[in-house]
């Protein structure tokens, strides 16, 4: 049986004086591929008078376009959105015969397609950190989900988890160099290691939502003591035959 959570959202800004809002791109709806069912999503914004144009940019992520024709002493949007909160396997797929092992290649038309996320940024591959990190990664093959969870684990043991208000995300040299980093730090520096892995990897951010158990674990963590949601982020990898996980 699933569970519906609602979640609410509010971003308010607030000015000294009137002022006139240029044109502001709002990203703030879930994506239509998201894995998290959503049955219910609204957005209201303030001023009230004002002109929006809903677009999809060219990965389909949902852009709300703004044009506030007077000036204001005050921004505000809220969202409210309903998420079915299904229990979901992660490793509910099949892989491509030629990508059960890592490492692999994509074909030709699919490798085309994924140019995009599989840029590799030069100055992070200069870096003395990165590159000693990314040359002590085994490359002999290994089935592809254990190579992937094992990089996981290992990124998770090496980086510690902070909250960082700071805005921006940090070069891979500076997470390395500090072992620590948000969420969006870990995230862009598992991308740049996938990529130059030669795997599609691509930064995708989102609302996370954790509910408290309603029965402790037996063997294990037991999650957190409250519910709570926050924004996050995180890295997906493309898979042949599963696609992004």
């Amino acid at each position: 049986m699933s569970i519906h959570v609602a979640l609410n959202h509010v971003t308010h800004y607030r000015y000294d004086r009137p002022i006139n809002l240029g044109p502001q791109v709002v990203r703030l709806r879930p994506a239509p591929h998201s894995r998290t069912r959503i049955l219910s999503y609204s957005m209201r914004v303030e001023p009230a008078t004002h002109f929006i144009n809903w677009q999809q940019d060219p990965q389909s992520n949902y852009l709300a376009r703004l044009v506030f024709p007077d000036k204001t002493t005050s921004f505000r949007i809220e969202i409210d959105l309903v998420a079915e909160m299904s229990v979901l396997n992660p490793f509910d797929f099949f892989l491509e015969p030629q990508a059960e092992n890592f490492p692999f290649d994509y074909d030709p038309a699919l490798k085309h397609e994924l140019a995009p996320y599989m840029v590799k940024d030069p100055i992070t591959a200069a870096t003395p950190l990165f590159k000693a990190y990314l040359d002590s990664i085994p490359r002999k093959p290994k089935q592809t989900t254990n190579f992937l969870v094992e990089l996981n684990q290992r990124l998770q043991k090496d980086i510690g988890y902070l909250i960082r208000m700071e805005p921006g995300v940090q070069t891979p040299e500076f997470t390395l160099e500090n072992a620590s980093g948000s969420c969006r730090d870990s995230a862009w520096l598992l991308v740049q290691i996938l990529r130059h892995l030669g795997l599609a990897a691509r930064f995708v951010s989102g609302y996370l939502i954790q509910l408290t158990a309603d029965v402790k674990s037996l063997d294990g963590p037991s999650g957190p003591e409250k519910d709570f949601t926050d924004l996050h982020a995180w890295c997906e990898v493309y898979l042949p035959g599963a696609g992004w996980v």
